[in-house]
Order: structure tokens, then C-alpha cells, then sequence
């Protein structure tokens, strides 16, 4: 068990690198995930990998920091959302674009089973045509990612029989996504923390499970900041135990539509002014 001095350093670095929260409670996670950390760098146990960030190896204070992140995510996870995108964003967004190629960006996109499914539903769609951009901290999930290769296990995790075999194709005793829905996606590590203007004006964010994460000064940048890089009639897309209330006034929800989203635009941008009567 780590000293509270030990802790309080762990948590600082942590937060400082992703903006992650590692409260008392969650001692747990430092055995867990730092224990394959340290047997991987031939150290004795988490508490060596703690002392060797202490004298300021500067890359175990990054791979600790990634090993600490939670990537917990499966194919079409909660439905809902991909629900939304088929019947809500997809249909709004396919009149006002005329044919223009959708802007999609996945944030803290883990190994890829969430912009994988994006893809599948475009794929299934008659007349759309879409760019995916995924992005994580964790450069070795990207990796992952990047591969779309998954274990049976992990296909079996949400994906029916019959979109398996329509996208994947069999390697081994893995299922490898097929390069049709691979070319759709671009893979790029990057934190939420740090500047990502560089992406451009998307149409569509998904930003689900990482802002319960941060604490509330991290959360209200964030959101602030994807406001800024979100159409004017985007979507953001939070997750089910999520919201913006009392974290930013950028935003507000489409009603009936739980952890949807669109920006809020300033009284004089709502909408085209009334004609003046003529006297």
C-alpha cells in the first residue's frame, strides 16, 4: 500500500497528464493496474513504479497515467445513442449538408468498438458518406484500434451474428474488421486537455464516459472548448450518467433525446429576423 505521500503524488501527476481524478476510493485501481506496469519494467511492485516517477522518469509518469485510465467499451455500447445517430442527427444532418460528407470525431475512442460502429450504421445506410476521426490518450489502445483486430469474446460483446459477418473477416481465432470500414476512420492520439482545434469544424461528437472522469474546472473547459469546434447545428453526444447542467450554458438538450445535445446559439444567431412592416 502506497504512503499518502506517495498517493498524493500518484494523484497530482495523473491528474496533471489526463486530468483524471484518482480519489481515495480508488485505491484499488494502483494494484490493478500498476502491478502489470511494474512487472513489464522488471520493477518490484507498484509502489517502485511510484518511487522511479518520483526521481522523475518521465516515461513511467506517462505509462502510469495511461495504465490508470479506464477503457472499458464494447460494440454499440448502451444503444441508445447509435439509435439516435440512425433516426435523430442522421436525418437532420443529411438535408442541411445536401450530400456533403458528415465530420464525425469519437473522443477517448478506447481500442475502437464505438467509430467501428458509427462506421457499420453508415455503411448500412443508402446515400452517406462520412469521415470518423478517433482519438485517445493511450497510444497503445490506438495501436489496438488502429488494427481492428478483436477476440471472439469482444465481437460477442454487442455486435449480432449478422453485422460479424457482413464487417469482419476471420483471422485466426480473432475477427479482423474489413478495410472498407478501417479507410473510414482516422486514428490519432490525443487528450482531451490539450488544444484540439487542429480537427476542425465537426458535425458530430461523441464524447461519451470520459467526463465523469475529470472534476468539474476540467469538465466545463472541455465542453466549452467542443462547443467551439461543433457545427452550428451539430450534435454532441454525453453519456447516460452525464450532463452539462450547471457545468456550461454552450449547450442544450434536444428534448426526448437523453445525453443529446446541440450548441447554444446567441439570440441574434437563432434564427432569420422577422420582415419589418412596410408602412
Amino acid at each position: 500500500m502506497l504512503s499518502e505521500t506517495k498517493y498524493k503524488f500518484l494523484a497530482a501527476e495523473v491528474k496533471k497528464r489526463s486530468g483524471l481524478i484518482l480519489g481515495p476510493e480508488k485505491g484499488y485501481l494502483i494494484e490493478s493496474r500498476l502491478a502489470p506496469l511494474a512487472r513489464a519494467e522488471g520493477l518490484a511492485g507498484p509502489e517502485a513504479v511510484v518511487d522511479a516517477m518520483m526521481r522523475g522518469d518521465q516515461r513511467l509518469c506517462a505509462a502510469a497515467s495511461e495504465a490508470l485510465a479506464t477503457h472499458e467499451t464494447f460494440f454499440f455500447r448502451d444503444k441508445t445513442p447509435f439509435d439516435m445517430f440512425t433516426d435523430v442527427m442522421v436525418p437532420a444532418l443529411r438535408q442541411a449538408r445536401a450530400g456533403r460528407p458528415f465530420k464525425i470525431w469519437c473522443a477517448a475512442a478506447s481500442t475502437g468498438q464505438e467509430p467501428y460502429s458509427l462506421a457499420m450504421l453508415i455503411r448500412e445506410m443508402n446515400g452517406i458518406s462520412a469521415s470518423i476521426l478517433a482519438t485517445d490518450m493511450c497510444a497503445h489502445v490506438m495501436e489496438k484500434a488502429k488494427a481492428g483486430i478483436y477476440s471472439q469474446f469482444e465481437v460477442q460483446r454487442g455486435l449480432a451474428i449478422q453485422r460479424l459477418v457482413k464487417h469482419f473477416e476471420q483471422a485466426g481465432d480473432s475477427w479482423r474488421v474489413k478495410p472498407e470500414l478501417r479507410e473510414m476512420i482516422r486514428f490519432e492520439t490525443g487528450n482531451l486537455l490539450e488544444d484540439f482545434s487542429r480537427y476542425g469544424t465537426l458535425d458530430i461528437i461523441f464524447c461519451r464516459n470520459v467526463l465523469i472522469y475529470f472534476d468539474v474546472e476540467s469538465k466545463a473547459k472541455i465542453l466549452n472548448r467542443l462547443a467551439q469546434q461543433l457545427a452550428p447545428d451539430g450534435y454532441l453526444v454525453l453519456g447516460a450518467a452525464e450532463t452539462v447542467v450547471g457545468l456550461t450554458d454552450s449547450f442544450k438538450p434536444v428534448p426526448g433525446h437523453r445525453g443529446l445535445y446541440m450548441r447554444n446559439q446567441p439570440a441574434a444567431q437563432a434564427g432569420p429576423a422577422a420582415p419589418r412592416a412596410v408602412a
